[in-house]
């Protein structure tokens, strides 16, 4: 971290932790910013704290995937009944909105999970006979009826007294599922035919591309994998045509914990080439994707793993596969969020995983799966409020710059905190900032050169380690931009507000700005609901989003971003040749 806010020169290598890896200063142009002191008074503080923002236009420094934001799904929605509630209109709205993307079905009991393929038989709907009231059962079932004579995309309503009882009955499992999660004591989940209809459903009419994870704790007694369940499903699969990728396996450095097993990298390696030559006997799938090996935070032992892993079977998977989380949901504090040094930890552990992907398979694809703001389910009014969208962000920000081709958000819907939408089905702030992102950046990511003026540098205080700026092409899909546009994305965590002046070739241009802040009495720091440029955002019903307008900002105009926000910036008919193509 340089000790000065003034950058020295340019090209140097004292570059800063949050802003992107690409950042060069402007020295050269800061001067012709500084603005002159009039009648003798000292310049205010606003104007000595200028930021200087240009972007490199000629050249993208990384290309990501189109579904580069992408969900997941946790195989708990079985357990907990949710699974039924799949086909709800407004859910495949809500999910719809962050096409394209893939959906992956996985998590820490995708270890646990049992195909089977039967249809409709109670016992395979809960824990027991007393989980379900009969009456409630017989709704089930009535909705499933109906649901088979439509024909495409299977869509319901179901009343409100139904989803009552359905957020009941899922409060009481949940007791159980935190249970196992705290004490790393999974039973088993059965998956019938019906269940995976209904999930395949969810994601075709949504536009998700779904990845499955496969049991990989299923052994034989000499340990290897046993893959007749995966085969029964592939086979039922492949009779209905479910066009699917697959994993095998959720976060094997750590089944000493939750199973009493371990796997060393050799038998890791040993289960990926069989499940391949297993998706190569089901004709459907011979050319299927397959991920992994989905390994936890890449600390000394899951590391080890994956260099095993990739010297022995990384030519079996088309991409590597790995986790992150930021902080234990137990102990976390609104704070937690703001500190720069807690954001910084994903640019490390996303170094640690490159490095042995290109050590082994240089130019192999690299996901970050199963992220998200806390691990042991989150807390409740902090990680699914809007403080949190400042870690989201910038896992999107720092993972694109870095090369990351996807990221998989835990979890789209599901029990605990760490969601996007919750049990009433209203989208919570990180899906705003979500659907905001898919409308207005694409895969295209650009070079961010930043130059900025301080009163006086003083050791530690750099005003920027907690101004993060990123830039993309717009989406190709955004038909209200040209091909050519740019999108800026920033997150001021500093308590006052900060201005960014446009340099360079950015000069002069018209700017739209989606600026996104908290919306109530709660703030920053339990907020649930999210405002747009001062509107709030709120579904208008079931199937339609509000209007995501933006406000212009004329050419030449300083960007004002306000304490701890975050804001889009689309930099419109620039043209810019890194965007055309």
């Amino acid at each position: 971290m340089p000790q000065h806010f003034l950058l020295p020169i340019f090209g140097s290598s004292l570059w800063l932790a949050s802003v992107a890896w690409m950042v060069q200063p402007l020295l050269s142009s800061a001067a012709a910013y500084r603005r002159p002191v009039s009648g003798g008074k000292k310049q205010g503080f606003m104007e000595r704290t200028l930021i200087l923002l240009d972007v490199n236009t000629r050249s993208p420094v990384k290309v990501l995937n189109e579904n580069f934001l992408s969900l997941q799904l946790d195989p708990s929605i079985i357990k907990d009944g949710w699974l039924d509630f799949l086909s709800s209109k407004r859910l495949v709205t809500l999910a719809r909105g962050l096409s394209p993307a893939y959906l992956r079905f996985g998590g820490k009991r995708t270890d646990f999970l049992q195909f089977h393929n039967l249809k409709n038989l109670a016992k395979f709907r809960g824990p027991g006979p007393d989980y379900y009231l009969k009456n409630y059962e017989d709704d089930i079932v009535r909705s499933d009826i109906a649901l088979d004579k439509q024909k495409g995309c299977k869509l319901a309503h179901h009343p409100d007294m139904m989803l009552e009882l359905q957020r009941e009955k899922a409060a009481q499992m949940q007791q159980v599922l935190l249970k196992e999660q705290h004490s790393n004591l999974y039973s088993n989940i059965t998956l019938t035919a019906r269940s995976l209809d209904k999930l395949y459903n969810f994601a075709d009419c949504a536009g998700l591309h779904l990845v499955f994870g496969l049991n990989a704790l299923h052994r034989n007694p000499d340990n290897s994998w046993n893959g007749s369940s995966a085969l029964s499903l592939l086979k039922y699969s492949a009779g209905k045509k479910y066009n699917m990728s697959w994993e095998l396996g959720n976060e094997p450095n750590g089944y000493r914990s939750v199973a009493a097993r371990t796997l060393n990298s050799s038998q890791l390696a040993q289960d990926f080439a069989q499940l391949r030559t297993l998706l190569q006997s089901v004709r459907y799938y011979s050319r299927a994707n397959l991920y992994g090996p989905n390994i936890g935070r890449p600390r000394k032992n899951a590391i080890l793993l994956l260099e095993g892993f990739m010297k022995n079977a990384g030519s079996t998977v088309d991409a590597v596969t790995w986790q992150h989380y930021y902080i234990d949901g137990r102990v976390l504090k609104v704070d937690d969020f703001l500190k720069t040094r807690l954001l910084d930890t994903l640019s490390e552990q996303i170094g640690k995983v490159l490095k042995v992907v290109k050590t082994h398979t240089p130019g192999k694809k690299v996901w970050l799966g199963g992220v998200g703001p806390a691990w042991t389910l989150g807390t409740s009014n902090l990680s699914d409020t809007y403080a949190a969208g400042f870690l989201w962000l910038n896992t999107l920000g720092m993972s694109a710059v870095q090369g990351i081709d996807v990221v998989l958000r835990h979890s789209f819907f599901d029990y605990g905190y760490n969601h996007l939408v919750d049990q009433h089905f209203n989208p919570l702030p990180d899906y705003w900032l979500s659907l905001v992102f898919k409308r207005l950046v694409g895969p295209r990511v650009l070079a961010v050169h930043v130059a900025g003026l301080q009163r006086k540098p003083r050791p530690g205080r750099v005003i920027r380690d907690k101004l993060r700026i990123y830039a993309h092409c717009t989406s190709f899909n955004n038909h209200n931009y040209m091909r050519g546009s740019i999108t800026i994305y920033i997150i001021n965590l500093h308590r006052s507000r900060k201005k960014i002046k446009l340099a360079g070739t950015l000069r002069n241009r018209t700017v739209h700005q989606y600026l996104l802040q908290p919306m109530g009495p709660e703030g920053l720091h339990s907020s649930r609901s999210m405002q747009l440029n001062g509107e709030p955002l709120v579904m208008l019903d079931d199937e339609t989003f509000p209007e995501l307008k933006p406000q212009t900002l004329r050419a030449g105009r300083t960007i004002a971003m306000p304490p701890m926000a975050i804001g889009f910036f689309v930099i419109k008919n620039i043209n810019a040749y890194a965007c055309r193509r």
